[in-house]
């Protein structure tokens, strides 16, 4: 059953790949082997339970000591059911609900036309400094947003400046590149940091940690791709633009009534660490509770302009049904699969081949980086999180080689390394993130294009802001 569990891990994984060959959702996919993986585990976990979690099994059986006279068969059914997966399903629930706050509070600006500010700051025509300013938004705007709505964002202006297609691919990369790199530095600039985040893995620190880093792993393709350009933009004779359903709701909507969007919107994503650290409590709550404001600001508003139509009005309630929920599902998914795997121990086992390969932190997450760009990064820092627990320092300090373990601490070496190689580890391949993915669909790019022009410049990208990290850490 253990051999069966990972033969549909790894050919779910496939299929998630292959989505656009094969033209199937990722997220059926996901949820297909998330729950497969379960099924199979509940069978399967009366050979394993006691290796894997003995502790934590017989600390459940003292606490219900009803279960004392059943079978052990049935001990480890209602340990799986009733701690397991409800556990695994608590932490999930934490991260879908953060996605789905931050999701429509982003949803909530764009449809009001606050990110209009940011793309009419773009006047020049000249390429190379357009690659260059446009490569800085899309850096830090990525920290602040997450990195797949900055890049649709981002394309869409390109779209209106850069009508050549061939040149505009050459743009988009960039902005790939760049928003993968905006996202690594911060806690809620990624998924994947927000997971490390949620999870208590790393804090506000990674900031001036992953700073620099990011930040070379961005110069570097931008310096190098802008030889690939010459001259200034052409001006399109007529530059189409896609018409959007809520445009007359912009015309009736004042520029502080956007801009007030804009500001509160932004303005509550990044607090949200500030609420963590001030409360302790988890990132969603804070989130939800910044959603609550917003719904309520945006009712006053629309409350106070009579003349529009009511079905124009673009509330709360309508905005949630533009959501994208097949991507929350796509995450339930995942991490639903890997914690069966972590359930069963395989994820342990992969840490102790790990760390027997690779016992250099940075080599590990060098080599996770990598994968990354094959394999969506959400399933691997989910499994990296399995396989390695949060230990307090203390604790760390008492173990058999504690300068090590002192990589697993909070906001230790490992998970900041982690944080940025699989964030940018994802720009080597068009298919290595969601930015990339949505690229490769707005733009019909082509998988061996990007590997033939972009893989090598990403790679001399993540390389270079890997060693600056590494060479921090050495001098200071």
């Amino acid at each position: 059953m253990v051999y069966a569990m990972i033969i549909i891990f790894i050919v779910g994984y496939i299929f998630i790949a292959m989505e656009h060959t094969v033209k199937v959702n990722k997220a059926s996919v996901a949820l297909l082997i998330g729950t497969l993986l379960w099924v199979i585990y509940i069978y399967l976990a009366p050979n394993t339970v006691l290796n894997v979690s003995p502790d934590v099994f017989n600390h459940y059986l003292t606490s219900h000591p009803e279960l004392q006279h059943h079978t052990f068969g049935v001990q480890v059914r209602h340990f799986v059911i009733d701690h397991q997966i409800l556990e695994s399903i608590g932490d999930i629930a934490e991260m879908l609900f953060f996605l789905l706050a931050a999701m429509t509070i982003v949803e909530l600006i764009d449809v009001h036309g606050g990110f209009t500010y940011i793309t009419e700051k773009i006047t020049t025509r000249k390429k190379r400094q357009l690659l260059w300013l446009i490569s800085f938004i899309t850096f830090f705007m990525s920290a602040v947003l997450d990195n797949l709505t900055t890049t649709i964002v981002m394309i869409m202006l390109t779209r209106r400046i850069v009508s050549e297609p061939r040149e505009r691919w050459l743009f988009g990369s960039l902005i790939v590149i760049a928003a993968n790199s905006g996202g690594a530095w911060s806690p809620i600039g990624d998924v994947t940091t927000i997971m490390l985040w949620v999870k208590g893995n790393i804090s506000a620190n990674i900031i001036p940690q992953l700073f620099f880093p990011s930040l070379v792993s961005m110069v570097a393709p931008v310096f190098i791709a802008q030889f690939l350009l010459k001259g200034n933009i052409k001006e399109a004779e007529s530059v189409q633009t896609e018409e959007r359903e809520n445009s007359e709701l912009l015309l009736h909507m004042r520029k502080k009534d956007r801009l007030g969007i804009l500001i509160f919107g932004v303005s509550i994503l990044v607090l949200s660490p500030v609420f963590k650290a001030i409360t302790h409590l988890p990132p969603f709550i804070g989130l939800l509770l910044g959603v609550s404001l917003l719904w309520i600001y945006t009712e006053i508003l629309y409350n106070r302009k009579d003349q529009l139509n009511e079905s124009l009005k673009l509330r709360v309630s309508k905005v949630l049904g533009r959501i994208d929920f097949s991507t929350l599902m796509f995450f339930l998914g995942i991490l639903l699969a890997v914690d069966a795997l972590q359930s069963a121990g395989l994820l342990q086992q992969a840490s102790v081949y790990m760390a027997k390969h690779l016992p250099n932190v940075y080599a590990q997450g060098y080599t996770i980086g990598l994968l990354s760009a094959i394999v969506d990064n959400v399933p691997l820092v989910a499994a990296a999180i399995g396989m390695y627990p949060v230990l307090d320092p203390s604790i760390a300090s008492t173990m058999s080689d504690p300068v090590f373990m002192q990589n697993f601490v909070e906001d230790g070496v490992f998970w900041h390394f982690i944080a940025y190689c699989a964030g940018v580890g994802g720009s080597i391949l068009i298919i290595g993130s969601a930015a990339g993915v949505v690229f490769m669909g707005l733009e019909k790019v082509s998988f061996g294009w990007y590997l033939k022009r972009i893989s090598l410049i990403a790679l001399i990208g993540y390389t270079l802001g890997a060693g600056t990290y590494i060479l921090q850490q050495m001098i200071f």
